[in-house]
């Protein structure tokens, strides 16, 4: 498990807030270079950070605000974006005012190099780990791996059952797992998720033949309904008339044929409702797996994962 938390995870641990208490606490920090959070609260004309300690003011130059801002790798609107949010930080030095009072200035930018050299650039392919959703968009959904570091989760590698967008899925604050699934020398990191939600017979053993249980439309196609059961999951009903992609539907489950990787069903009911998501279920409970495969023995298709 990660030692680096994804950015706003650690704002309200014990260790944290005791560091933000005072000068002193955070003169400790300075010394043990300890990663802290607090918020942000403006980003001013020249895209410095300033961040609430409550009982003073800290600034994050903006070429200490992330990593690639002063080789304009990273757009300014990384830093913009992380106003009225708690940031991650180390102090690099605390400078005392012309009133008595004291300035703590910060860096973003070596709290992420921290967490790049100690935890990322030591991830392989197959290590499951913990990240946060922090924006959505059609093409997959962008997640935290640590200290605000951005990594990319594929629509299609979210799950088997395909959908229309990643917000079918999540929602921006999840706390998540994923799959590292390759590492490059830049330490850019690709990530997959469905191999965490189970294989066609985990996922079929949750039902039994005669049972009717709820799904979700996941597609309409002239010669038939996909009805998602599992993320993992769907089976197909015969086509009916004013079926819409999204809807909520009740199935009954007509059979399981674990050799064709099929389910049957007979589509009871469709319509619309908006449902809280369920919380997603994970079927693999260790750090690290090297080979994942979806498809029962007797398949005569082979879906399958390789780290």
């Amino acid at each position: 498990m990660s030692l680096f938390y994804s950015e706003g995870d650690l704002y309200s641990t014990a260790k944290n807030q005791t560091a933000l208490k005072s000068i002193t606490t955070l003169t400790e920090a300075m010394k043990n270079k300890q990663i802290l959070e607090a918020r942000a609260v403006v980003c001013t004309g020249e895209h410095d950070l300033i961040v609430d300690f409550g009982f003073t003011k800290g600034v994050i130059p903006r070429n200490e605000c992330a990593m690639g801002i002063s080789d304009g790798s990273t757009r300014d609107i990384a830093i913009i974006s992380r106003v009225n949010k708690a940031v991650c930080f180390i102090v690099t030095d605390i400078k005392q005012n012309e009133d008595g009072t004291f300035t703590p200035y910060l860096s973003r930018k070596q709290a992420q190099e921290i967490c790049m050299n100690d935890y990322v650039n030591t991830l392989t392919s197959g290590d499951v780990i913990p990240c946060k959703v922090t924006h959505l968009e059609t093409f997959g959904a962008f997640v935290d791996i640590g200290a605000g570091i951005i990594s990319l989760l594929p629509i299609d590698q979210i799950s088997i059952s395909r959908i229309s967008n990643p917000a079918d899925r999540f929602s921006v604050g999840d706390n998540i797992l994923a799959i590292v699934k390759s590492c490059d020398k830049l330490g850019r990191i690709s990530l997959t998720h469905k191999e965490l939600l189970g294989t066609w017979i985990e996922n079929a053993n949750l039902f039994k033949v005669g049972e009717t249980v709820s799904g979700i439309v996941r597609s309409v196609e002239n010669y038939g309904i996909f009805i998602e059961l599992m993320p993992n999951l769907a089976g197909l009903a015969e086509p009916v008339d004013g079926v819409k992609v999204g809807q909520q539907a009740s199935v009954y489950i007509k059979s399981i044929v674990p050799d064709k990787m099929k389910i049957k069903l007979v589509l009871v009911d469709a319509f619309d409702a908006d449902y809280q998501k369920e919380k997603i279920k994970y079927f693999v409970d260790e750090p690290h797996i090297d080979y994942w495969k979806y498809s029962p023995d007797d398949a005569s298709k082979i879906i399958e994962t390789i780290f």
